[in-house]
């Protein structure tokens, strides 16, 4: 069993929104907000303005009001221009996605969405939200000729792929008496890491003897004091002989200098966690331990089935490992 089988309320409604409201797989490139794509209905106030109509019909009919008559129709008539304004406002929008960049389990992943106005009018009031959420919250105005970039947010409980969810963008502008509102299922996903372990466990201190002799984890013999240069990690500053300088006279950091004979290289090997360990603790085991070679300037080698990664730093190197780690067993996902 897959999970509880779905109502006939809740297909009803599925045939009814994909029929009548023409939702579909994720979109990709550019779309264009057609006028048979948006939709529009009175709101309250619309619907209050309606019944005010009506009983100023009634009464200019009763009393034979010709200025009562007059007026009237000219409300009707701003109330009929208020709602081809309305859809107006969305029509023909271009919506393009932008970037999502990747996230740990448990953080929000942020969506870039850019809305393009090729007409010669602004577009005002436009919001925009997740289908999923409720009425959107977020709202912006695209200038004619502009554009305007949008991110939206939303939960990771798990790694892998996110895709974007179902964005729904409304207008109510300029009177309020109409909402207008469409529907747009951009073909984006973040990528979501496993979260790095909380506590952290100490780093690995097990690894393949360097060749040259110049190793990570451990230490040799002391070589003297040398200028700090980036990466050199924070725990060989020589903090004694900084003091000594005054900054005032151009100090600056130096690094403690090691030479000598072989030691281990940091190995961040998945094979070697303990076979009781539930996998995703070892995957978020591996991704803390990533982060706090980085942090530390410790050049490190990555093992993760198919993948294997030489010693190295950099965001690069980072990214890549902890891409493996957030798609493993998920190739297909890729």
């Amino acid at each position: 069993m897959n999970g509880p089988l779905p109502s006939p309320r809740s297909l009803y409604r599925q045939a009814r929104d994909k029929w009548l409201f023409q939702l579909g797989p994720s979109e990709p490139g550019q779309v264009t907000l057609t006028m048979r794509r948006v939709f529009i209905v009175p709101t309250r106030p619309g619907l209050a303005f309606a019944g005010l109509l009506l009983l100023m019909l009634i009464g200019s009919l009763n009393y034979n009001l010709g200025l009562g008559f007059a007026l009237t129709f000219f409300a009707g008539a701003c109330a009929v221009a208020d709602m081809v304004q309305t859809a107006s406002n969305l029509a023909r929008l271009q919506l393009s996605p932008g970037r999502a960049q990747p996230v740990f389990a448990g953080e929000e992943a942020q969506f870039e969405l850019q809305l393009h106005n090729r007409g010669k009018r602004d577009r005002y009031a436009v919001w925009l939200g997740f289908q999923a959420d409720g009425e959107p919250r977020q709202v912006t105005d695209i200038l004619a000729g502009g554009a305007s970039t949008v991110r939206l947010s939303a939960a990771t409980t798990e790694r892998g792929w996110l895709e974007a969810p179902r964005i729904r963008l409304v207008t109510r502008f300029p009177l309020g008496l109409f909402r207008a509102w469409s529907y747009w299922r951009p073909a984006l996903k973040a990528l979501v890491y496993p979260a790095p372990e909380y506590p952290a466990q100490p780093l690995p201190s097990s690894g393949a003897a360097s060749e040259d002799g110049h190793g990570t984890v451990g230490l040799d013999n002391f070589a003297g004091i040398r200028s700090y240069q980036p990466g050199d990690p924070m725990r060989h500053l020589a903090w004694r002989q900084i003091a000594r300088h005054d900054p005032a006279l151009g100090g600056q950091l130096v690094t403690k200098h090691f030479d000598g004979g072989a030691v281990a290289e940091l190995c961040l090997d998945f094979a070697e966690l303990p076979l009781q360990m539930a996998l995703e603790l070892k995957l978020s085991r591996m991704a803390r331990w990533v982060l706090e070679a980085e942090r530390r300037a410790l050049p490190y080698s990555f093992r993760l089935a198919q993948h294997e990664y030489g010693p190295a730093l950099g965001d690069a190197h980072q990214a890549a490992c902890l891409r493996a780690l957030a798609l493993f067993g998920r190739e297909g996902q890729a």
